[in-house]
C-alpha cells in the first residue's frame, strides 16, 4: 500500500504543477503571462499563428496535469507531457545547456522522465483508472507504445512548422568578404594598426 500513496504523491505533486503552467499561460494565474503574453511568447519562438499555439500548449499542460493527477487515461497524459517537453526544451531551453538555474533542460527532463514512468508502470492502486476498471485496458504495451510514439511525432510535427525567418520589418544583411560597407571599411579586411 505505500506504493500506491508514494505514487500518489508524485502524480499529485507532478501533475498539479504541469498543471499550474498550463493555468499561468491560459488565465493568467500564478504570476504568469496570461493568453496574450503567452501568444506573443509563441511568436517569438517562431511558432504562428501564436494564439493557436498557446491555447495547444496551455489546454495541453492542464489536461495533461489534470490526467496525472488523477490517475486517469493511462499513456494519454504523460504523452502530452513528453510532446511538449520536447518542443519547450528545444525552442527555449536547449541553447541554456543542463541546469534550470540558467535555464536549461533540467526542469523539462525531469517532468518527461516522470511522464515516461507514468506511461509505462501506471498509476497505482489509488487512481481513477483503478478505479473504474479501465487499468488492465490502458496499460496494454501497444496502446503504451503507439501513445509515446505519437508524441515525439506531433512534438516534431510542430517543430516543423517553425518560422525561423527573420522577424517582419527586418532584413538579413550578409556579410560578402571585400564588400563596401557604409563607413567606407571593406568587410573581412584587417583594419590597420591606426584604427586599432
Amino acid at each position: 500500500m505505500i506504493d500506491d500513496f508514494g505514487l500518489l504523491a508524485s502524480r499529485l505533486a507532478v501533475g498539479l504543477s504541469y498543471a499550474s503552467h498550463g493555468a499561468q499561460k491560459a488565465f493568467g494565474w500564478f504570476e504568469g503571462p496570461g493568453p496574450e503574453g503567452a501568444a506573443g511568447f509563441m511568436e517569438s519562438l517562431g511558432l504562428k499563428p501564436g494564439e493557436k499555439y498557446a491555447t495547444t500548449a496551455s489546454y495541453g499542460e492542464l489536461a495533461a496535469g489534470a490526467l496525472i493527477a488523477l490517475g486517469l487515461g493511462g499513456p494519454l497524459g504523460p504523452a502530452i507531457v513528453i510532446s511538449g517537453m520536447i518542443v519547450a526544451q528545444t525552442t527555449v531551453h536547449a541553447k541554456n545547456g543542463f541546469f534550470a538555474a540558467k535555464g536549461g533542460v533540467e526542469l523539462g527532463t525531469i517532468y518527461a522522465a516522470a511522464a515516461l514512468a507514468y506511461a509505462s508502470t501506471g498509476y497505482g492502486n489509488l487512481s481513477l483508472d483503478r478505479a473504474l476498471g479501465l487499468h488492465t485496458t490502458l496499460r496494454h504495451p501497444a496502446l503504451t507504445t503507439l501513445a509515446l510514439a505519437g508524441a515525439v511525432a506531433a512534438a516534431y510535427g510542430v517543430l516543423g512548422q517553425r518560422d525561423t525567418s527573420p522577424p517582419d520589418g527586418t532584413l538579413a544583411t550578409p556579410t560578402i568578404p571585400g564588400a563596401r560597407q557604409s563607413n567606407g571599411s571593406t568587410s573581412g579586411s584587417t583594419p590597420s594598426p591606426a584604427a586599432s
